[in-house]
């Protein structure tokens, strides 16, 4: 998934340059006024994928509905994000929904944004590998 997430941003990238150049609009600003995925945020724990799906329904064809959990203990964040197939579902799903109980809780729904890309690999934040080795001054030990 994450090869194909990439492959999507290098050709956005490619696509954005590309019309700028020849004086046109970028595609990626027409696509990103067509938001079709939601952000739904205070979800209960107790929220799977499939209730999820269930409660957001019945505005329109869900094409995809995902509860974001923990990759080590699989339990819930809390937040999630459903997509749908046209942006007129998506919008009348955000007014309708937005702040509205679901399984013992009010939720919160927006249209998600993308996620910047990562362009460290799990090291430190601040840049840098930093081993397990030394008495670094820094190290906090």
């Amino acid at each position: 998934m994450a090869f194909y997430n990439k492959v999507g941003t290098l050709l956005r990238q490619s696509i954005s340059s590309n019309s700028t150049l020849h004086g046109q609009v970028p595609m990626i600003n027409a696509i990103r006024c067509m938001s079709t995925k939601l952000f739904i945020g205070g979800l209960s724990y107790g929220t799977d994928d499939q209730s999820l799906r269930d409660a957001f329904s019945s505005f329109g064809d869900v094409v995809e509905a995902r509860v974001i959990t923990d990759r080590d203990t699989g339990r819930s964040r809390g937040f999630g994000f459903v997509n749908y197939s046209t942006e007129e579902c998506a919008n009348s799903a955000l007014s309708a929904m937005d702040g509205q109980e679901l399984n013992g809780r009010n939720i919160r729904v927006s249209h998600a944004n993308e996620r910047p890309p990562r362009n460290n690999f799990g090291g430190n934040p601040g840049g840098g590998f930093r081993g397990g080795f030394g008495n670094d001054a820094n190290d906090g030990y």
